[in-house]
């Protein structure tokens, strides 16, 4: 039988693995919607390019919110169910967004000869802002450890704005990456606007969580600690560098790389989470619930392991497939 202690760090791995990939994955079609431009239908080509990037994939890409929330649920129930008592408004909000995103992109397609296509890209580009913001301000509400004050609610619409702009920032990124001629030059406008919300958003974390948090600020200017820390920040910045250098050659010489700033902007999510989530291991909830406090039984979650170890190569299995079917840059979107 497996130890409780054990299967706590295991199923905590796996939740924050889960996590990162939603982000990266859902984050870039959600970013996508986000950009989206609406304004009239003088764009609505540019729209049916941008659905088409990420038509095969954002359906999968929504599975790893499902197993995020499922490992939550399952390994540490404690923990779930205080943060969806706390959350609950946001939740819910953003499962309004996810229906919206869901009935916009198949409606669509129905009305693409009638006159209502732009209403559900419209109704498309406003779930998936909703979905973005609400997420953001759960990480604010999480950050300041559900605090319900002034400040908590301001830091927390500033994460939500935070967000938007990480999202904008990997969605033009993806569109750099898969459209062609004048929509990849729009993308690579959209991701030198959307890099400086990302900065600003992480900055922001950064410096508000060693504030709001004795732990964070214990452990990220510690004297046993900080060396090894102090590394995530500066190639995060490093990163971002590279990021808006090879944006602005790509603006002068567009055969420079399509795929370098979608891979820096990977780097930059994937460290920003490392550095969360050292910021707070090994409490699930701030300052209240640790993981070996809030983990299920022993016995439950074995059986649990067992079905991960099959299911989680399934997922990654078809996710790669996907992807490599689908590579490349996209074609024309077309209803027969």
């Amino acid at each position: 039988m497996l130890s409780s202690d054990f299967l706590a760090v295991v199923f905590v791995i796996l939740f924050a693995v889960s996590a990162i990939v939603y982000a990266i994955l859902d984050g870039y079609d959600l970013g996508v919607g986000i950009l989206m431009p609406v304004a009239d239908k003088s764009s609505e080509k540019h729209r049916d390019n941008m659905i088409a990037s990420i038509g095969p994939f954002w359906d999968a890409n929504e599975t790893w919110i499902v197993l995020t929330i499922g490992i939550l649920l399952i390994a540490f129930p404690a923990a779930y169910n205080l943060l969806l008592g706390e959350l609950y408004i946001p939740v819910a909000l953003m499962l309004v967004g996810l229906i919206f995103r869901g009935i916009s992109f198949d409606f669509r397609s129905k009305a693409a000869l009638g006159q209502n296509k732009l209403f559900w890209d419209r109704l498309f580009k406003f779930g998936s802002i909703l979905m973005a913001a609400t997420q953001g301000y759960m990480l604010g509400a999480y950050i300041m450890g559900f605090e319900h004050s002034t400040m908590a609610y301001l830091f927390s619409a500033m994460t939500a704005i935070g967000v938007i702009g990480a999202y904008a920032l990997v969605g033009s990124a993806w569109l750099i990456l898969k459209t062609r001629t004048q929509l990849n030059q729009m993308a690579q406008q959209w991701a030198r606007t959307a890099m400086l919300f990302c900065a600003l958003g992480i900055v922001l974390v950064s410096m508000v969580s060693p504030l709001a948090n004795e732990l964070v600020a214990d452990r990220w200017f510690g004297s046993s600690t900080f060396w090894w820390l102090m590394p995530f920040p500066l190639i995060c910045a490093v990163l971002f560098y590279f990021l808006a250098r090879h944006l602005l050659a790509l603006k002068h010489d567009d055969s420079k790389s399509h795929s370098a700033p979608m891979f820096l902007v990977l780097g930059i999510f994937v460290v920003s989470f490392i550095g969360l989530a050292v910021s707070f291991f090994p409490y699930v909830i701030p300052g209240q619930l640790t993981i070996w406090e809030t983990v299920a039984s022993a016995n439950s979650l074995t059986v649990t392991f067992i079905g991960a170890i099959i299911v989680l190569p399934l997922i990654l299995g078809y996710t790669a497939y996907t992807y490599y079917v689908f590579r490349g840059k996209s074609t024309d979107l077309r209803y027969d």
